[in-house]
């Protein structure tokens, strides 16, 4: 518990993995629950690549938050197999689990996340996001009947993660499934990740957001070197494609494109870390990276 602070009668704390398939708003759930981005977001499938911890600090308690890449059934590359190992691996040593779905929308990688969380055998709510794109409400009724009742979900949650509305019903569930314990972090934390991975992430989500279909799912980045100078933060950082071609696209004509990409990702380092970054980027190929095991473990997908 932090320094000089009485204990909140009651007072619970625990970690709760946010599972699902691909895209639908796990990240965004997670950075609105702690009020502050600590997981990259795009439109695009499978944008987290790691287990990442967001801690949400209330009055009654910490949720520790566990944002797990989409896990989904084709497992055609070796980044796919990670992916998937990544999200069930999560599982261990929570003390609950959201399974997050999409209003309306339940395909075959949901019954999947659904199973894994049975096996698991955590306590789990259903939540259904994106609520705000449903019109008719009560043409839910029937998606809730189909796939929650007679299920093995403690709740069921419909909320928007985006428009941040329906949140704190969930957190008072979620805090209920919790063991009573002291905060495991200070209020003012917000991750368990450092600067350095955040660095990293923030210029992922650029090319996620910036580029075309195949390129972001063909690169990763990784942090060359990340120095303190006074207030002012040194990184130097690389962007790893497969393909040459690849690499033509990143860096755009005349560099246009990294330049914008560099430029983006350096405003969101200095809002979320609160000082000034000076950001040096290149682009470099090493072939078939996603599929290579030494790679993956070379770029930090442990």
């Amino acid at each position: 518990m932090p320094d000089n602070e009485a204990p909140v009668a009651n007072y619970r704390a625990g970690l709760v993995a946010v599972l699902g398939r691909p895209n639908v708003g796990k990240s965004t759930l997670v950075n609105a629950l702690v009020g502050a981005k600590v997981s990259i977001v795009s439109p695009r499938a499978q944008t987290t690549r790691h287990r990442l911890l967001g801690i949400a600090s209330f009055p009654a308690g910490q949720i520790m938050l566990v944002d797990t890449p989409g896990l989904h059934q084709q497992e055609s590359r070796a980044i796919n197999r990670y992916l998937n190992r990544a999200a069930r691996g999560a599982l261990e040593g929570v003390h609950a689990a959201i399974h997050m779905v999409e209003a309306g929308r339940w395909v075959s990688d949901d019954d999947l996340a659904q199973r894994v969380l049975v096996e698991a055998g955590v306590p789990h709510v259903l939540v259904i996001n994106k609520i705000d794109q449903i019109k008719d409400k009560q043409a839910l009724l029937p998606f809730i009947a189909e796939h929650a009742q007679g299920k093995s979900y403690a709740a069921v949650h419909l909320l928007s993660a985006l428009k941040r509305k329906g949140l704190e019903p969930l957190v008072n569930e979620l805090l209920a499934l919790l063991p009573e314990s002291e905060p495991h972090y200070g209020e003012d934390e917000i991750t368990d990740r450092s600067e350095r991975f955040l660095a990293a992430e923030l210029i992922r989500e650029q090319l996620m957001l910036r580029l075309g279909e195949e390129v972001p799912y063909s690169a990763t980045v990784a942090i060359e070197s990340f120095q303190e100078d006074g207030q002012l933060l040194r990184i130097a950082a690389v962007i790893w494609v497969e393909r040459e071609g690849q690499k033509a696209i990143v860096v755009g004509k005349g560099g246009e494109a990294a330049k914008q990409i560099g430029r983006a990702a350096r405003e969101n380092m200095e809002r979320l870390f609160g000082r000034k970054v000076f950001l040096e980027l290149w682009c470099r190929v090493r072939e078939g990276w996603a599929d290579d095991a030494n790679a993956l473990r070379q770029f930090g997908y442990e």
